[in-house]
């Protein structure tokens, strides 16, 4: 499961969450209430070993 980066465009409370691709994305802020929570557009993490 993939891990994402959301970010409260109103308060500016940001949380890293475990979701599932199936799962739908998170729109309420947990610290403000604010419908303000956006996905953020992060790298990705991997190595590749040869």
């Amino acid at each position: 499961m993939p891990i994402y980066a959301y970010k409260c465009g109103a308060c500016g409370h940001a949380r890293d969450v475990l979701q599932k691709l199936s799962d739908p994305l998170l729109t309420e802020c947990p610290a403000c209430g604010a419908p303000a929570f956006t996905k953020q557009v992060t790298a990705a993490g991997f190595q590749l070993k040869g």
